[in-house]
């Protein structure tokens, strides 16, 4: 933590949006990140949609050199029970006077303005590092840049279950369909980042199971391996 940084806060699914948005942030001097902030399903202890386990995403915050605070969510949570775990996760920041949290979104406006309605509610700053940011051109660099992800989630009705677990890198960017965005940022596909230029160490993770939930969105089990 860069002691003259302003505080922020990060919230995190552990995806290569995330990862992205916590390096650039990292780098700025105008920012200290004081934790990163991830939703789980309190069932399984899983990130919603994602599937990541919170082992998993443990280590990834310890590889990053970064404090992590996991909020529970119930299996099926509507919006009010959402805001009401998190703003009890976000309070005893802002008692501590940290103003600001940062959100990896890149261009969906209405997700946007709800954040930015919400967090003003609990007395934060919102901050978008990537918005904006040119999806086929942020996938490219994240690529280029080091970070290794695999695909941990499919939306199988805008993309080929084949893709379900597959490397983030050059190959499959070229092989994506044009209707999907480099980034997923329609909820096309969603990603574990194991290793970057910001990590201490690379995590070593293994498949596991699929399954598939909504009958369309197919989840590849990501564990740490240990050996």
């Amino acid at each position: 933590m860069k002691p003259d940084g302003i505080k922020i806060l990060v919230l995190s699914s552990g995806g290569k949006d995330s990862l992205y948005m916590i390096a650039r942030l990292m780098r700025d001097p105008a920012w200290s990140i004081v934790s990163l902030i991830t939703t789980v399903n309190e069932r399984n202890g899983r990130v919603a949609m994602h599937g990541t386990s919170a082992e998993l995403i443990q280590a990834q915050a310890n590889a990053v050199g970064l404090p992590l605070q996991l909020v529970p969510l119930p299996e099926d949570c509507d919006n009010a029970t959402y805001e009401q775990r998190l703003a009890s996760v976000l309070a005893p920041w802002r008692d501590q006077g940290v103003a600001h949290v940062a959100c990896g979104d890149l261009f969906l406006a209405d997700i946007r303005s709800w954040r930015e309605a919400f967090f003003s509610r609990l007395g934060f700053d919102p901050v978008f590092p990537l918005w904006g940011e040119p999806t086929a051109d942020m996938a490219r660099d994240l690529v280029e840049r080091g970070f290794r992800a695999r695909l941990s989630c499919v939306d199988t009705q805008q993309l080929d279950r084949n893709f379900l677990g597959r490397e983030l890198d050059a190959t499959l960017l070229a092989e994506l369909p044009p209707s999907v965005d480099p980034c997923g940022e329609n909820g096309e596909f969603h990603s574990f980042v194991y290793d970057g230029p910001n990590f201490s160490h690379p995590l070593r993770v293994k498949t596991g199971q699929t399954v598939v939930t909504h009958q369309r969105f197919a989840m590849i089990e990501l564990l740490a391996d240990s050996g």
